[in-house]
């Protein structure tokens, strides 16, 4: 029955049940996802972000894996043998030079593993304690950012959740740590803690680590928290009187409890991009200790420390102050433009 124009009449056509091919074209299935892998999604778009993690990736595991397969020792004096004169040929060796014994090894047919940095006034290999000076560093950054993580979290989501006169404690002792001079407090904290620490430390299980590793993380911790805890602060008082919060006070559940299970988890994004953050600025806080001298205990390299040194030769080994300057820039960076990627992805208010 053909329908008139401008009729009101139903077309009973378009009532007849869709076919399975018919459901399949309309109804598009779409992945469940979650926050967290949309945030890897966005994240992985950004192609500086992931070239910059790429790049910190790279470095790590060559600071790992190196070391374990380089024929040189980052403390081993080349050319010091117990019961011999020191050969002082093999002190500030250019790249790829060699000392006196290596130089007849060659001669006589043998392969000599070469110096690719050269050496320094002591005779050590220079490249492999640029590598192993990374490692520190990198290593003080991730393990100090952790620290910073744990006290300000914690003391953050604390003060947010439990507010009052306990939020106006805490806030008033973040102020006070706030107008303290940053460099000269952790300058004046590295000096005495050093000094404090040094003969109990001497004798414990930590004496390989040192005790201006120790002091680095104390003022880490005493100093470097409160802006972690400002955000994370921030964060629960905007989320503590949701529902699901409120459901769960009716309920009878802790304090600690709603914290662990609902604040945290929803303020995870802020805690993920603050931490990437964090690491490059303790990366740069410890360089600029060991370039003090306040920083690790030699003869372990850092980043700082080796640059500190190569000021003693700059005019006749330039690139010993180049090759730890550039190496600090790329790491502090890359880990700047993946934290700004991180934020991009998993900062909800800018999507």
């Amino acid at each position: 029955m053909s329908k008139k124009l401008l009729s009101l009449q139903l077309d009973l056509d378009d009532f007849i049940p869709a076919t399975d091919e018919e459901k399949k074209y309309m109804v598009q299935m779409r992945q469940s996802t979650t926050f967290f892998r949309d945030g890897v999604k966005r994240l992985l778009k950004n192609k500086v972000a992931t070239a910059s993690f790429i790049i910190i990736v790279l470095i790590t595991l060559l600071s790992i894996i190196l070391p374990m397969i380089w024929p040189y020792s980052y403390d081993a004096m080349l050319g010091v043998s117990p019961g011999k004169p020191v050969d002082a040929s093999y002190n500030n060796l250019r790249p790829f030079e060699y000392g006196a014994t290596e130089k007849k090894l060659i001669e006589q047919g043998e392969k000599v593993f070469p110096h690719i940095l050269g050496t320094d006034s002591s005779g050590r290999d220079y490249f492999i304690r640029v590598v192993y000076g990374t490692r520190i560093s990198l290593a003080v950054g991730f393990f100090a950012s952790i620290i910073v993580l744990v006290i300000g979290m914690t003391i953050g989501s604390i003060a947010g959740y439990a507010g009052g006169k306990v939020d106006l404690i805490i806030m008033r002792i973040v102020d006070i740590i706030y107008s303290l001079p940053d460099m000269l407090m952790v300058i004046l904290l590295a000096s005495v803690l050093r000094v404090a620490l040094g003969e109990q430390i001497d004798n414990s299980a930590l004496s390989k680590i040192g005790s201006n590793i120790i002091s680095l993380f104390i003022v880490f911790g005493v100093l470097y928290w409160v802006s972690m805890a400002r955000l994370i602060r921030g964060q629960i008082l905007s989320l503590r009187e949701q529902e699901y919060v409120l459901a769960a006070q009716s309920t009878g559940a802790k304090g600690s409890w709603i914290i662990r299970k609902h604040l945290i988890p929803n303020s995870i994004s802020v805690v993920i991009i603050s931490t990437a953050l964090q690491i490059p600025n303790a990366i740069f806080t410890e360089s600029y200790l060991s370039f003090l001298g306040l920083g690790v205990n030699a003869p372990m390299p850092s980043l700082g420390s080796l640059a500190s040194e190569a000021l003693n030769g700059l005019a006749s080994y330039p690139y010993r102050l180049v090759v730890p300057a550039v190496v600090i820039s790329l790491i502090v960076l890359s880990l700047n433009l993946f934290g700004d990627g991180l934020r991009d992805a998993f900062d909800p208010k800018l999507n």
